[in-house]
C-alpha cells in the first residue's frame, strides 16, 4: 500500500512539471513565418484593376473588388490615406501596403 502512495504522488509530481514544462516547449517550438515575397514597384490606386490591387500584401479579391466599387462611386482617391475609408482598409493593413501605394503614374508592381 505504501509503495502505491508513494508511486502515485511520483507520477502526480512528474505530470504535473511535464505540464509546467509544455508552454515554454511550445514557445520554443514556435512554427517558423511564411515568408513575404518581396514586391517592387507601385499601384496606382486610382487606375488599378482588381488584379493588379491583389497584388498587394493581404489585398484579396474582396478587398480589391471594394476598392475598385469605392473608387467608382467616389472618384479618385486624393490621398493614400482615403483608401483607409475603403471597408476592409483599416490601419494596420494600410501600414502594410502604404509603401506600394501612388495616386498617379503606371502600376509597375511585381514580385522579386
Amino acid at each position: 500500500m505504501r509503495f502505491l502512495k508513494s508511486l502515485t504522488l511520483f507520477l502526480a509530481v512528474t505530470c504535473a512539471l511535464m505540464l509546467a514544462a509544455m508552454p515554454v516547449h511550445a514557445q520554443e517550438q514556435a512554427a517558423p513565418q511564411k515568408a513575404v515575397p518581396t514586391l517592387a514597384g507601385l499601384v496606382n490606386i486610382n487606375a488599378a484593376s482588381t488584379e493588379e490591387l491583389c497584388l498587394l500584401p493581404g489585398v484579396d479579391k474582396k478587398t480589391a473588388e471594394a476598392i475598385v466599387s469605392f473608387r467608382a462611386k467616389n472618384g479618385n482617391f486624393k490621398a493614400i490615406n482615403d483608401l483607409g475609408k475603403v471597408n476592409g482598409i483599416g490601419p494596420k493593413r494600410l501600414g502594410k501596403i502604404k509603401q506600394y501605394l501612388a495616386l498617379e503614374g503606371e502600376t509597375t508592381l511585381k514580385k522579386k
